[in-house]
This record gives structure tokens, sequence and C-alpha cells, in this order.
């Protein structure tokens, strides 16, 4: 473990942070009133506590030919309301409806504002600093296997494809429905991060 690198499990409103996982492991299993499930291969179950990954297991994506896990920061400070920017720019890149890393690298290193992007190429988990905003696709598939699961808040969060000069992705994780909104309304931005075995 790196220097200063911390462990946290959140659940609802209760977070644990600590340079020692196990401490974090022996308190999560309190307050929960059991061990967290991690199965044989030490892969956590989809919506389980990941230790050391920055977050939950959203399960396996598919990816653009190499498979990976995305991994979901719970607590306060993994969301925030922001709008996606640019509006009435048309970027030549992040219009990827699977790749959020390439989309969210594209719109970071441009000189316009790209708020929820920013955010979330800026946050840190774990020690981990890989986190970006998810693609259209990658947003799909989290609605499918923590849809169910009080991971994503019931309401309407962006994704880093853009459709147009003024408009991009948003998904609402109460009913799965995907569809446009302009760059310059306020969503929910949520970080992921790829976990490749």
């Amino acid at each position: 473990m790196q220097a200063n690198q911390l462990t946290t499990y959140t659940r609802g409103d209760l977070m644990i942070s600590s340079p020692d996982e196990s401490v974090v492991l022996k308190l999560a299993s309190l307050s929960i009133s059991s061990v967290p499930k991690i199965s044989e291969s030490g892969i956590p179950a989809i919506g389980d506590f990941w230790p050391g990954e920055g977050g939950v297991n959203g399960g396996m994506f598919p990816g653009d030919g190499k498979p990976y896990y995305l991994i979901v920061p719970t607590g306060a400070d993994a969301q925030a309301e922001l709008e996606w920017g640019g509006y009435r720019e048309e970027l030549d890149g992040a219009k990827s409806a699977h790749d959020g890393l390439t989309n969210t690298a594209d719109l970071v290193e441009t000189d316009t504002g790209y708020p929820a992007a920013q955010f979330c190429s800026s946050f840190e988990r774990d020690g981990h600093k890989d986190f970006y905003l998810m693609s259209r696709r990658e947003a799909s598939f989290l609605e499918i296997t923590l849809g169910d699961k009080d991971v994503f808040s019931k309401a309407w969060h962006w994704t880093s494809t853009q459709y147009s000069a003024n408009y991009a992705f948003g998904l609402d994780f109460e009913d799965g429905w995907i569809n446009l909104s302009g760059k310059s309304l306020e969503r929910l931005v949520r970080p992921v991060r790829r976990r490749f075995i």
C-alpha cells in the first residue's frame, strides 16, 4: 500500500476511511452485521464495496475488445450537480458511445470549460486518480447492474457522450431512459474508473 493511500467504505451516510484495509473491513462488517462478500477469485459481488479500488463493483463491462470492471464511488463527495459545458461548441472528440475514458480526456484537454468531465477527472479515492465521466453505454450498463441498488440517485445523470454543439446524452437512473439534454442544464455527475483483471 502506498503512503497516505486510504481504503474507504461507504454505505448510505456512513463513510469509514483508514490506511489500514483490515480496520475498514472490520468496521464495515460490524456496520452491516456481516462480512462483505468476496468471492474466491477476490472479486466482490456486483454492488458490494471493492476494498482498495475506490468504490463498489459495477460489474464487468465488455469494453471495446478488452473487458473491465466498472468501479463506482459512493458518498456525498462522489456526486455533484453540474452543467455538461461547452454549449454551442461541438468538440471533435467526446462522441464515443462506449469509451468514457477517452471522451473525458478529450473534454478536459480543451480550453473550454466542461464542468461535468472536469469534476470526474479530478476525483480521487483510495489513492486512485483515474476516474472519468461514464459514457452512454457504460451508464446504461450500470443502470442495469446497479439500478436496483442504492448506488445512484434516482435522477438524471450526465454521460460523457456528446451528441451535437448543443446536446449531450443523459440517463435517468429512476427509469433507465436515455435522452438528449441541453449542455447548459445541470444534471448529476458521478465518476467511475476501470479495473482490469
